[in-house]
């Protein structure tokens, strides 16, 4: 038991440095990873790129079979976490929270180049 959730740990740590990576490739400036918030986790803070309007961009990334099941593996209840999660983010580090919100999504599946969904959802 514990064997695999430590497999399943790596595999999103991995995931999760791949989304990362794929965003500072993009020009994001990643401000936070793993951020531990009551009731919830953010994978990615990050800032979008200098060349667009200045955003902070909480990013859930989400490694599955298909990139289709990653996308049905971001529920309602997992979106009320990430943006609890965010509203915390934002209250520690208030010149942040200023700033316009994004919420994303990173998907990741074998064989696939990584898929960014900007503004995947709203509050």
């Amino acid at each position: 038991m514990a064997l695999e959730h430590d497999k399943a740990r790596a595999k999103g740590l991995a995931a999760e440095w791949l989304a990362a990576a794929w965003l500072v490739g993009k020009g994001y400036r990643i401000l936070s990873r793993q951020f531990r918030a009551r009731g919830g986790e953010l994978d990615i803070v990050a800032l979008s790129p200098l060349w667009t309007r200045r955003t902070i961009v909480f990013v859930e990334v989400r490694a599955r079979g298909t990139v289709e099941q990653a996308v049905e593996s971001v529920g309602a209840v997992k979106r009320r976490r990430v943006q609890s999660a965010a509203a915390q983010f934002c209250a520690r580090k208030p010149k942040l929270g200023a700033l316009p919100r994004r919420f994303d999504l990173i998907l990741l599946a074998p064989g696939r180049w990584p898929h960014h969904m900007k503004d995947a959802w709203k509050p």
